[in-house]
């Protein structure tokens, strides 16, 4: 079974470790410093963006970080759906699925006009998942 709660303080090093994850699957690196202020961020009540975590056979294993924004196209708040992982261990047991279904929820309460969210190219087992849960849109991403 799953639960779906919000991160706490007692999180930390399960937490970290799934970021470490994260990271490592998305190539990149940050410093420790970003990390620290990146759980404190998350984990400060009342503050964006929001965490969850699903506890998956009596361990941590998956998170989701999300916050609300203004759009020019709508009166409402858009939800961003920014991160989102998964333990190796865990995948293919509902995990994703269940954190994505948080969000949904956690939208739905605040009335966002909409939920969105980024993935590479190569994430072929999240786009299979996001697949069923959500509409592919013909966006192209610009960077500086």
């Amino acid at each position: 079974m799953t639960e779906i709660r919000a991160l706490k303080d007692s999180d930390r090093a399960a937490w970290e470790c799934l970021w470490r994850g994260y990271l490592r699957f998305y190539r990149q690196h940050l410093p420790d410093e970003i990390t620290a202020a990146t759980f404190a961020r998350l984990v400060k009540p009342g503050t964006q963006p929001y965490a969850l975590v699903a506890e998956h056979e009596g361990r941590l294993a998956g998170f989701v970080h999300y916050l609300f924004h203004p759009s020019t196209w709508s009166l409402r708040d858009s939800c961003y759906l920014e991160d989102l992982f998964v333990d190796a261990g865990a995948r293919g047991a509902g995990v994703g699925r269940a954190l994505i279904h948080a969000v949904y929820a956690a939208a739905d309460a605040a009335q966002a006009t909409s939920v969105y969210w980024m993935t590479q190219e190569f994430n072929a087992d999240g786009r299979a998942l996001y697949d069923t849960l959500a509409r592919r849109t013909s966006f192209i991403r610009y960077e500086r």
